[in-house]
């Protein structure tokens, strides 16, 4: 079933989520070079990433779902840390993934409207967000959400036997 973003519920993720969202993410790591992992992930593995994303704070995760019993998640969008040292602390680094099939529907667009209202009211002055090309579909979200290319890492990983580059986008938050 593909969902339409007019019933669709966005709020904080938890430890509940974990497996469907570790799905999502390997769908990204089998298929695609969107991320570079290469090795599919467990939720045990991914659990270090889930607890490093609190309700509130800087670092966020943003869950769409389905209303009901099912609640099946649709999607998911983040902020974490940009870089470890303490200078970086008012920046993040943002990411967006929709389940497969749902893509298209502005269900990516929903989580990150959801997840930029609520970095609003933190100490980030700055979003980035690095997107493995080419992938339009990212671009455009992220040109659509006030980020502007500001770099460009050529050949930067190789994943599937081919090498990719890497777009870095900005955003003012404040």
């Amino acid at each position: 079933m593909v969902a339409d973003r007019t019933n669709v519920q966005v709020g904080p993720g938890g430890e509940a989520d974990l497996a469907a969202l570790t799905d999502i993410y390997n769908h990204y790591v089998r298929e695609t070079a969107v991320t570079f992992d290469v090795t599919p992930l467990t939720p045990d593995e991914r659990r270090p990433w889930l607890l490093s994303h609190p309700e509130d704070g800087p670092h966020r995760l943003m869950v769409a779902r389905l209303p009901g019993p099912d609640g099946r998640i649709l999607g998911y969008a983040t902020s974490g840390a940009f870089r470890p040292r303490a200078a970086y602390a008012t920046s993040v680094e943002t990411s967006v993934y929709l389940a497969p099939g749902e893509g298209g529907r502005g269900i990516g667009s929903l989580l990150y409207g959801r997840l930029f209202a609520a970095l609003e009211a933190e100490d980030v002055h700055r979003a980035y967000a690095g997107v493995a090309l080419p992938n339009d579909a990212s671009v455009r979200i992220h040109e659509r959400f006030g980020f502007r290319q500001v770099g460009l890492y050529e050949e930067v990983g190789r994943k599937f036997g081919a090498y990719h580059d890497v777009a870095w986008f900005e955003k003012r938050v404040t």
